[in-house]
């Protein structure tokens, strides 16, 4: 019977407003599907960015003050340090709510912990003929893992870290070498200051590096570590610290807290790089509210768009409707008919919509059509990533919250005398 009401609807004046309805729900269902996409994009290939740059979870010494930049040495020689990432799944006492109470239950992280290196960091200035520029130097040993920078290196090599070998390589911004007018195999020298003395020393550009987190490239070179432990009389055994490379984010606060208890001797501490640097964490967690808005609201104009297009179909079919009701056919009969013929335009908008969207993110995401300020947004284009389970759900929800809306004005039927229905032309 459903489907008789959509063959008829199609010869019938309801036809252009069928098609509006299918066009709604396809354009609602694409921009949804897109948007999802695209803020999931942007959220992880900037947590990404974040993390690669400077871990997960750093390792120092307690009375670190990072404000000052005030270095306290710590030994490498620690009963974790390098088997910290043979460590694999832990279980951990999760606390759940589970009907309004909480529960506390036992679970294991996604993974385990997947690298940890060392590192040391000294501010210096940077003096390029009568320029300067201020720098912090990230010292880098040789179990530095290169699989990120390699991503955004832009010129140049890597540097060349040779045991027993001290390398007088730096790789320095995209951003800094514009400022200083310097490319590779140039070299300069970095002025610093070490209990009240002026030290000098000269580095050769080795490579250049862009990652589009302006906060990062601006202020941040690397070096060998060795550089920054003789500057500092420290041993070849003394760094800033640890940082701690994680298999799954979802993970962090567990392994943060399992590095603390029960890895880190006193006088060493764990902090993960999301309380190191809130804001840009917060900022994206704005964006889930976006999220949130763009999805309500294309839920709505799919819902006003079916419920206008259902009450011009009722309107349309009083004759049928009242000849059905003669008949002995109960209202709720009569609605379900209206109800599957909702669903089956529905179904037809979500083919559509899910076509549209999947494809024009597939475009975006393979050619870069729309492009970002790098300097805003820390990325060159507008990402993409498509993950099966929120399209699913957006289907799902569509279909689900829509058809349950659409019950509402079918009641019209329940109004409808069968006697002057069938009267009426």
């Amino acid at each position: 019977m459903a489907w008789n009401v959509a063959r008829k609807g199609d010869k019938s004046f309801s036809r252009l407003i069928i098609r509006v309805a299918i066009l709604a729900v396809a354009i609602s269902v694409a921009v949804m599907i897109i948007s999802t996409a695209l803020i999931a994009g942007f959220k992880n290939q900037i947590t990404d960015k974040v993390f690669g740059f400077w871990g997960h979870i750093h390792i120092t010494e307690t009375d670190l003050d990072r404000m000052m930049l005030e270095m306290y040495p710590i030994s490498k020689n620690q009963p974790f340090y390098p088997d910290l990432d043979t460590v694999s799944q832990i279980d951990y006492l999760a606390t759940e709510k589970w009907l309004g109470m909480e529960v506390e239950r036992i679970r294991k992280t996604n993974g385990g912990i997947k690298h940890i290196q060392v590192f040391a960091l000294k501010p210096g200035i940077i003096q390029v003929g009568s320029v300067l520029e201020a720098i912090i130097l990230k010292g880098i040993d040789e179990d530095f893992d290169w699989s990120f920078m390699a991503e955004f290196m832009v010129d140049g090599n890597a540097i060349d870290l040779k045991p027993g070998e001290v390398s007088s390589d730096i790789l320095i911004s995209q951003q800094t070498a514009d400022r200083l007018e310097v490319g590779v195999d140039d070299a300069f020298v970095v002025n610093f200051v070490h209990e009240g003395a002026q030290l000098k020393r000269k580095f050769n550009i080795a490579g250049i590096y862009k990652t589009g987190l302006e906060e990062y490239d601006r202020n941040f070179a690397l070096i060998d570590i060795g550089q920054i432990q003789k500057l500092l009389r420290w041993s070849e055994n003394e760094v800033t610290g640890f940082e701690v490379f994680v298999d799954d984010i979802a993970d962090l606060d567990v392994f943060d807290e399992y590095i603390y208890y029960e890895q880190l001797p006193n006088n060493l501490r764990s902090e993960t790089i999301r309380s190191k640097h809130p804001e840009i964490f917060e900022w994206l967690e704005l964006q889930d509210i976006n999220e949130v808005v763009i999805l309500g609201l294309m839920i709505v104009v799919a819902i006003i768009n079916m419920v206008t297009a259902l009450l011009i179909l009722i309107l349309e079919r009083t004759n049928m409707i009242g000849t059905l009701k003669a008949l002995g056919s109960s209202n709720w009969k009569i609605q379900k008919i209206f109800l599957h013929y909702a669903g089956y335009i529905i179904l037809v908008g979500l083919l559509w919509g899910n076509f549209l969207g999947i494809g024009l993110s597939l475009i975006q995401d393979h050619f870069g059509l729309i492009k970002l300020s790098e300097e805003n947004y820390y990325l060159p284009v507008a990402p993409i990533e498509l993950q099966f389970w929120p399209i699913f759900l957006i289907n799902l929800g569509t279909l689900v919250i829509t058809l349950l809306f659409l019950v509402l004005p079918t009641y019209l039927i329940t109004t409808i005398s069968p006697v002057k229905a069938i009267r009426f032309k």
